[in-house]
């Protein structure tokens, strides 16, 4: 007889089904190793696979927005309607309950200032979707789609440019396709937040933040129920040697504390400016005494030129803004009030 161990079970075993015995032990062993290598194997094809899926995605939205058949999505163009519809359609698909004056579209006029053209007053609308907790309490989450068109409508760069389609990757076809993943992560992540979330694509932003000084003029939700506003205008451009600021840090004493606790190795490099007021949409809701977040790759030699293309975005780097933009998110539901503070010169 032979003594075997077996799981940790000491067995005797006659000779003739030693080496049966020893083999199926054997056997079970590999198998159970496999199965681990395996599990841990299908644990990163699916993140890989979500993560190559959300690359996907955003090359898609900033590819459609930024096309040259969208023309620079010039304020009262059709293809700036265009591209509101498009905002309009993933809103749908998501799932996100429309809270414009009509449908998901919150409509305006819109006033060209900076140049003399014969059709100054322009059509132009707000995309609002809302994704509803129950929640006493709002998030807003922002991004402008507009753009400057053929470079008609003042704001040009580069004087040689009149006339030709300005397409706009990463002002702000970058930020819109951020506002488009952030409002499918939260809309479809299976889990209901303790805050509510509002998602606006604001119109006519390259005018004078027309379409969000609209919305705080007439907001669709209380404006006292906002938590805080993250507006994202220019994010696909990331310098790593500098990394995406991340200006209206000293518009609420508690960004302090959301910002403690962020683990900075896991993301893409960032710096927090004090200031609440910027040259883009969450202005408008800093005015308004709201806490704000505002994303900001930075200028770049193709800023409201014809060479902002979708090529030239770093779509990595877009993706490792959201992850960043997502744990903040999630971060400030821990904070029962974010109190505004004044970040204005006296």
């Amino acid at each position: 007889m032979f003594k075997v161990l077996i799981f940790e079970v000491e067995l005797e075993i006659a000779p003739p089904f030693y080496i049966i015995t020893i083999t199926f032990a054997l056997l079970m062993t590999i198998l159970q190793k496999m199965k681990f290598i395996f599990s841990v194997f299908f644990f990163f094809s699916i993140v890989l696979g979500l993560n190559a899926q959300e690359l996907k995605s955003l090359k898609k939205h900033i590819y459609y927005l930024a096309d040259d058949k969208m023309k620079g999505r010039g304020t009262g163009s059709h293809e700036a309607m265009k591209a509101s519809e498009y905002v309009k359609k993933e809103f749908k698909k998501y799932g996100l309950k429309p809270l414009g004056t009509d449908g998901y579209y919150q409509n305006f006029k819109a006033k060209v200032r900076k140049v003399v053209v014969p059709d100054s007053i322009r059509d132009s609308r707000n995309v609002i979707g809302f994704l509803d907790n129950s929640s006493g309490k709002t998030i807003v989450i922002g991004a402008h789609y507009d753009h400057i068109g053929e470079g008609k409508q003042g704001s040009l760069k580069d004087s040689t440019a009149y006339g030709k389609i300005h397409n706009g990757a990463d002002d702000n076809a970058s930020g819109v396709a951020g506002l488009l993943e952030l409002a499918r992560y939260f809309a479809q992540n299976n889990e209901k937040e303790p805050f509510n979330i509002l998602f606006i694509s604001f119109g006519a932003e390259e005018l004078g933040l027309v379409g969000s000084r609209y919305f705080v003029a007439n907001p669709t939700i209380d404006l006292k129920a906002v938590h805080f506003m993250l507006n994202m205008d220019m994010i696909g451009r990331l310098n790593k040697e500098s990394g995406v600021a991340i200006i209206g840090y000293g518009s609420s004493p508690e960004f302090e504390t959301i910002f403690s606790g962020i683990n900075k190795e896991k993301h893409v490099k960032f710096y927090t400016g004090y200031e609440g007021r910027g040259g883009s949409d969450q202005t408008s809701f800093y005015e308004k005494d709201i806490p704000v977040l505002f994303f900001h790759t930075g200028g770049h030699e193709d800023y409201h030129k014809p060479t902002d293309d979708a090529p030239k975005v770093d779509y990595t780097s877009l993706k490792g803004i959201l992850e960043l933009e997502k744990e903040i998110i999630v971060s400030s539901f821990d904070v029962g009030k974010m109190n505004f503070r004044s970040t204005d010169k006296k």
